[in-house]
């Protein structure tokens, strides 16, 4: 088993950013109009993968509410969830199922230590099996919490729109679609993610959306 490369500092991602620009043109443009590309390195464990849970299908300043009141209220560590009643959690924002999963990470025992030494397939294997994280969220934490220079998240829509506009795609590519193109920027499709995030947001400004 192998885990590859970690990606722990600023100057992990420059260098997976010389190496996506000098492989293709479109990377090498999109670089150029963001400028540095964030590090975006999280803590991994449990808060980690509530937060991600806070933050499904509600706004950036929703979910950083919400989870600024379940700090609040100390609910934030496996033994407060697994001790807080339904109110405790709805009554800190969470929604109904949302409580459920997360009383389901809370009672699922994952090793989050023995994840740090798992392959990218084996970290998704062992979260999807936890009601409330799909694909997506695993792989996000894969990228951003554990530091997977080659983890990539192809069914993230920011990426999937992201390369539509870079590559001058007619259509939004399919999860499917983007994980092929991903291919391409192996082994550094981390920063790639990273790189096509930061130039979402430049391109969506540049369109006058906030």
């Amino acid at each position: 088993m192998t885990v590859g490369r970690i990606i722990e500092t600023q100057a992990c991602v420059a260098e997976g950013a010389r190496f996506l620009a000098a492989r293709c043109e479109r990377m090498a443009a999109a670089l150029e109009a963001v400028g540095e590309v964030p590090l975006r390195r999280h803590d991994d464990g449990f808060g980690a993968l509530l937060s991600a849970i806070v933050s499904q299908q509600v706004s950036v300043a929703s979910a950083a509410a919400i989870w600024g009141r379940l700090e609040a209220a100390g609910l934030v560590d496996v033994a407060s969830v697994r001790g807080a009643s339904d109110e405790d959690l709805r009554g800190c924002g969470l929604s109904r199922p949302k409580v459920r999963y997360a009383r389901a990470l809370a009672q699922a025992e994952v090793d989050y230590g023995a994840l740090r030494l798992a392959s990218d397939a084996q970290v998704v294997a062992v979260l999807t099996q936890v009601a409330g994280i799909g694909r997506w969220t695993a792989e996000v934490y894969a990228m951003l919490s554990l530091g997977r220079a080659d983890g990539f998240a192809a069914g993230d829509l920011a990426l999937q729109e992201a390369a539509r506009m870079l590559y001058g795609l007619e259509a939004r590519p399919s999860e499917a679609g983007l994980r092929r193109m991903a291919e391409d920027w192996a082994p550094w499709r981390a920063v790639a993610a990273r790189l096509l995030w930061a130039y979402f947001r430049v391109a969506k400004q540049r369109e006058g959306i906030s």
